[in-house]
């Protein structure tokens, strides 16, 4: 639950999310904090400098052996020509791209249907170029670890940077591989652009730079998702000037429609974090609930996806799912027998009160309990409190 609050008086529609539930006096401070620390976001392009070049740049490393390719442009319908227009008119605007000639390297455009019907994204088909770049094995966080150690928080704060990927410049001698081509011109990109193949572990080198002496202490980051934590809420301030301090230092900027400040729980990585442990979000097992039974097997691929998500809350998962699995084998498909329609509706049952996953007490004692059946061994990790069992 937030609430909004005015982080300008001369600009009233400025505002930042704030814990409905914070104290009155906890609001009044963390309002006060945000006002005195409002250049820290941006509110448009023009507020967003970009990150110094000689701190970190986008470097693309094309194989010299791979010859370049030149996709051909798409043929688009008059009114998808103009969404795709003004979409390169804003980027202009922002600074983000520059036109180009004699370009080696060009791709086409796409459109992708956004999930707000009748809106679409405009994204570049950098499949070509991706080829020719080596993976960057640049180490992403575990995010089973990062959420584990989110919850059981008092206070958490949910930060996401202004189009992040673009504060990140693209190297000098790798913007014109970046090209694309539209109806009326060929453009290349000065920042970091999505659909690159090595941008995550870019952004991911950058933030643990950052955020090096804070990462499991007071924040926790994958990507662009930043999350700074509390354990009390008199810590929940200090920590987020110590995060601000280093925002500011290396003129990265906050989103603040995307950010919520002095929440007892939220959504980070895909779960619901909260002070009492991690939970199912319910979204993922809205998803499941509003599946009818499957009939093909895409839909019994989606079926299993989804139950895979919810993994950590399932007991006995691998038995709970293995008729699904069973009709994807070959020589079962689109076999939806009256096995898997009980195990779908034993699963939706089960679902209706998932558990919650508690953090443990440095020190205590932890129980493992084993299962075995014919088709899988389960485990489950189980700690004791007032003389109660959770997992």
């Amino acid at each position: 639950d937030a609430e909004l609050v005015p982080l300008d008086p001369d600009k009233p529609e400025r505002k930042a999310r704030i814990g409905s539930r914070l104290s009155h006096e906890e609001k009044i401070e963390l309002a006060a904090f945000l006002r005195n620390n409002k250049d820290v976001f941006a509110w448009s392009p023009s507020d967003m400098p970009g990150i110094n070049p000689q701190i970190i740049c986008h470097r693309l490393h094309v194989n010299p052996a791979i010859k370049p390719v030149a996709q051909k442009r798409r043929n688009f319908a008059p009114e998808r020509v103009a969404i795709i227009e003004a979409e390169i008119d804003k980027l202009l605007a922002a600074g983000f791209i520059q036109e180009i000639s004699y370009a080696e390297w060009l791709a086409k455009v796409v459109l992708v249907a956004k999930k707000d019907k009748g809106l679409w994204r405009v994204c570049v088909d950098y499949t070509n170029l991706n080829k020719a770049c080596p993976k960057d094995n640049f180490p992403l966080p575990r995010i089973d670890q990062l959420v584990d150690s989110t919850s059981g928080n008092q206070l958490l704060s949910f930060m996401d940077a202004y189009s992040g990927y673009n504060q990140i410049m693209m190297h000098e001698d790798d913007k014109a591989k970046t090209s694309f081509i539209i109806e009326r011109d060929t453009y290349c990109y000065k920042v970091m652009p999505f659909g690159l193949k090595n941008a995550g572990a870019t952004y991911q080198r950058l933030v643990n730079k950052i955020f090096k002496e804070q990462i499991g202490k007071t924040m926790e980051v994958y990507v662009d998702d930043m999350l700074v934590k509390a354990p009390t809420r008199a810590d929940h301030i200090k920590n987020l000037a110590e995060a601000f301090s280093l925002l500011r230092k290396y003129n990265m900027k906050l989103n603040p429609s995307k950010c919520t400040f002095g929440v007892s729980s939220g959504r980070f990585l895909g779960y619901l974090v909260t002070q009492r442990g991690i939970e199912a979000h319910p979204n993922q097992i809205k998803a499941i609930f509003n599946m009818k039974s499957p009939a093909t097997t895409k839909e019994i691929q989606s079926l299993t996806g989804r139950a895979a998500a919810l993994n950590r809350f399932l007991s006995r998962s691998t038995d709970k799912c293995r008729p699904f699995f069973k009709a994807l084998k070959k020589g079962h498909r689109d076999k939806w027998d009256d096995e898997c329609e009980v195990a779908f509706q034993n699963l939706k049952t089960y679902l209706t009160s998932p558990p919650l996953l508690s953090k443990p007490i440095p020190g205590e004692d932890l129980y493992i309990y084993l299962e075995v059946s014919d088709s899988a061994v389960s485990s489950a990790l189980i700690r004791e409190e007032l003389g109660a069992q959770h997992p």
